[in-house]
């Protein structure tokens, strides 16, 4: 199984709408007979691709799989129904289907006289498939904060200098994280501050995500890095703005604007119609902010450098205030990294998005 979670996760930012899928089938001695992946919408499921590859030797095999077999007829046929026509013995799987009638898997293969187990690995198999998993079940997408500050909670110095706070070996991870979410977002303080490029750099390859803006007064310059042909990029108006004249490529999306600002929940459904199934929150304080008191903060991703700039240093967090401890947002600690000289804590705002709740850090 962990080899199919393997599998699985090497897909990471390139299946949506789909969750990310591993496979292998066994022989009766235990040894790998084939193995697939789900690569992308349209492309075969993993177990679909592993019979492929392993042709009349999936007679008798005993599949593993990360998700249960899918029953139900999409761009491609059941996987279920592909696994009882190429005559596996035994299926075991890891976590059951969330996704209303694509369950049911799993009872058609025992209907059919095939042992099914569920339930192996599955604490792990909803952490490689969280942000899925999330997405699925509050039919919006997975929203991820990612930051990097000092260790009083400082984003930049009182001047604004911010280059660098934290060290290249958390720089390099923040592009890795980038490039396992569909799209990475950022506010109008962020566009025109750090005018960011949102793609993927530090010798980090794979397919970059959108690249969303808020920019509710669609004042975006034209020669905006984030306007070239690295990645396709979303600006997001407010429904009172003249939609920016944008390069080939990219396009204007215009949202209501209720008390001024733009409906982050028009927003999310939005990215969700695209297929954007997960998003990562890089900038700024304020939209953080906003994300936060709206309960729309799913997990977040915190680089901490062994800084300290006081208390004239610009926060990480900006508007969102709790007046007693009781009404604090309080996190789960998920785990902790060393990088370098900086620490990597992921932290999660909601329980763990399946039946399967990870024993807190140590």
């Amino acid at each position: 199984m962990r080899r199919a979670l393997a599998l699985a996760v090497s897909a990471l930012g390139r299946t949506s709408p789909n969750p990310v899928v591993g496979c292998v089938l066994l022989d009766a001695d235990g040894a790998t007979v084939a193995e697939g992946y789900h690569r992308g919408a349209g492309h075969m499921h993993a177990e679909v691709e592993a019979l492929a590859a392993a042709g009349h030797r999936a007679r008798g095999a005993t599949a593993v799989v990360t998700l249960e077999p899918c029953a139900h007829q999409g761009r491609t046929g059941p996987c279920a129904d592909a696994l009882l026509a190429a005559g596996v013995s035994r299926v075991v799987y890891a976590v059951p289907d969330p996704v209303p009638g694509h369950a049911g898997g799993a009872e058609r293969l025992r209907a059919a006289g095939i042992e099914v187990v569920g339930g192996v690995l599955r604490e792990e198999a909803e952490r490689a498939n969280e942000l899925w998993l999330t997405a699925t079940r509050l039919g919006r997408p997975c929203v991820t904060w990612k930051f990097g500050g000092s260790l009083d909670g400082r984003s930049a110095a009182p001047d604004g200098t911010s280059r660098w706070i934290t060290g290249h070996e958390a720089r390099a991870d923040a592009h890795t994280l980038r490039a396992t979410h569909d799209a990475v977002l950022v506010g109008s303080g962020t566009l025109r501050a750090d005018d960011p490029h949102l793609g993927l750099r530090h010798g980090v390859t794979g397919k970059p995500p959108l690249r969303v803006v808020l920019d509710r007064t669609g004042g975006i310059r034209p020669d905006a890095r984030v306007l070239d042909d690295a990645a396709p990029t979303l600006v997001v108006v407010g429904e009172s703005a003249a939609p920016p004249v944008l390069p080939h490529g990219h396009t204007v999306l215009a949202l209501p604007e209720p008390g001024g600002r733009l409906d982050l929940a028009a927003l999310t459904d939005a990215l969700y119609e695209r297929g954007v199934r997960s998003v990562l929150l890089e900038g700024g304080a304020r939209l953080a902010a906003e994300f936060a008191a709206r309960g729309m903060l799913d997990r977040v991703v915190a680089y901490v450098a062994p800084v300290l700039l006081g208390g004239d240093g610009r926060a990480v967090l900006d508007g969102f205030g709790a007046g007693t401890l009781s009404e604090a947002l309080r996190l789960r600690l998920d785990a902790v990294d060393r990088l370098g000289d900086d620490v990597r804590m992921v932290l999660r705002a909601r329980p763990f998005p399946g039946g399967a709740e990870p024993e807190e850090a140590s």
